[in-house]
């Protein structure tokens, strides 16, 4: 009998700790949700993702949007954890914070699909995967989720007294993979090559991964890896012997490099080529939103980053504006003489048109582009006239079809414009010649933009 008695008591125990296990952790759990939703509470909007927007562009377009709405100043302050900041500012009888937590793009997803963020903050575009994820929520491909907020080029960073002054992609695949380990055997000085990358988390790795690894290589184990863009280009200014990569707005006290893809021309970044996308390391900063169900305040944020004035402030943070501009731009000697003819009386515009899939559907950013472009020519009465639209096509099977291709891309953009009041501009197609990056490349195919000289 003893031994039932003990063996029920052992039941009842087991029983009891099971429950009191299950209730601990539904109460850790109920916790969590509140602490959560109060943390949510406690900010009028909330901006997480990449280090690249968030630590310098993102806090400059809230201060300029909180700037508009409200009646005093800005006021800045840390939260205690690194790379975050809440920006605030009374309007009418209530405060207003925004919090910026500047982390990697992959967690302003994380933030953004378990609704701690109305805003995610990305250094790349959304994977398939998360898009799929979200699919039920909204978007992230159209027109109302994803919105390019500028431009950046990813830069390759060197001590400002190494004599090397540019790369190939392949030889950065094989800088980065530790195949090339010595600087002698790129025309440098007989030593050990010392790597700097940013963290897995990064938005600016992703892209790194993707246009330079781009499967073909992986990162050596004895790189460094940085949160921070700056913090990474500071220590690479300080090393003779080191190569790391950030965004444009980084460079700081480094040596840039240029940098060629397949038989394209090296190029460095600047105004013109990041602008353009033309620079083979360029890359979109973005803001995602859940279209139509992001809160309003969140609407209005983005609207304002996609205007002039946002746009200005783009500009001023260190990246590349999608406002136009109008360039006359230094041609290589590779650059063919009927080209020089054709441009010779026109300047090129800081804007191209590039394609979503198959050949002439415009992309999220070229929709709003053709939206700038009639601004810029309102605002610098000109007309539709002065300007030339040069399509160019990636190397096809016959001469014949790039030229065809190349008008085609050219006639989209044409027809577009007209579409709003933009009408009949001119327009022509230059086949396949002057890539600006290696053959099979999609960034082969885009629209550029001339306008006449006054």
């Amino acid at each position: 009998m003893m031994p039932a008695i003990k063996q029920y008591n052992t039941g009842i125990k087991d029983m009891i700790c099971t429950h009191a296990r299950k209730l601990v952790s539904r109460t850790a759990a109920f916790i969590t949700v509140v602490s959560l939703s109060m943390a949510a509470a406690a900010h009028d909007l909330e901006i997480h993702g990449s280090n690249t927007v968030g630590a310098t562009l993102a806090p400059m377009l809230v201060t300029g949007y909180l700037q508009q709405l409200g009646e005093g100043d800005v006021r800045t302050r840390g939260t205690g954890t690194v790379n975050e900041k809440i920006l605030s500012t009374r309007a009418g009888d209530r405060d207003i914070s925004i919090l910026v937590a500047a982390h990697g793009s992959s967690t302003g997803y994380r933030a953004l699909a378990s609704n701690e963020a109305d805003i995610w903050a990305s250094s790349r575009p959304a994977k398939a995967s998360e898009v799929e994820q979200l699919g039920n929520r909204a978007d992230l491909r159209s027109l109302d989720s994803e919105h390019v907020i500028a431009i950046d080029g990813l830069a390759i960073l060197v001590h400002p007294q190494n004599p090397v002054n540019k790369l190939s992609i392949d030889q950065l695949g094989q800088i980065f993979s530790g195949q090339i380990n010595n600087w002698a055997q790129l025309g440098g000085a007989d030593q050990p090559i010392r790597l700097y990358a940013r963290d897995n988390r990064s938005g600016t790795w992703d892209t790194f991964k993707s246009l330079v690894l781009n499967g073909e290589y992986s990162l050596h184990e004895s790189a460094r890896r940085y949160e921070s863009n700056d913090k990474l280009s500071d220590d690479v200014s300080r090393d003779p012997a080191g190569i790391g990569f950030a965004g444009l707005a980084s460079v700081r006290n480094s040596k840039l490099l240029a940098v060629s893809d397949g038989n394209a021309p090296a190029m460095k970044p600047d105004q013109l080529t990041v602008a353009s996308e033309d620079y083979p390391l360029s890359r979109r900063l973005y803001m995602y939103t859940t279209g139509e169900q992001a809160p309003a305040m969140a609407r209005e944020l983005i609207d304002f980053a996609l205007s002039s004035e946002g746009q200005a402030l783009v500009a001023e943070s260190g990246f590349v504006s999608q406002n136009p501009l109008a360039v006359k731009p230094d041609f290589e000697a590779v650059v063919p003489d009927s080209f020089r003819k054709l441009t010779e009386r026109y300047q090129r515009l800081t804007v191209n048109f590039r394609f979503a899939e198959g050949r002439t559907k415009l992309d999220n950013k070229a929709l709003r582009d053709l939206l700038r472009l009639k601004h810029y020519l309102a605002e610098q009465n000109r007309q539709a006239r002065d300007l030339l639209l040069i399509g160019f096509a990636d190397a096809q099977q016959h001469e014949l079809k790039s030229q065809m291709v190349s008008e085609l891309r050219a006639i989209s953009v044409r027809k577009a414009l007209n579409e709003i009041g933009v009408e009949n501009a001119p327009y022509t197609g230059y086949g396949h010649y002057m890539p600006v990056s290696g053959k099979g490349s999609p960034r082969n195919g885009r629209v550029e933009v001339w306008i006449k000289n006054r």
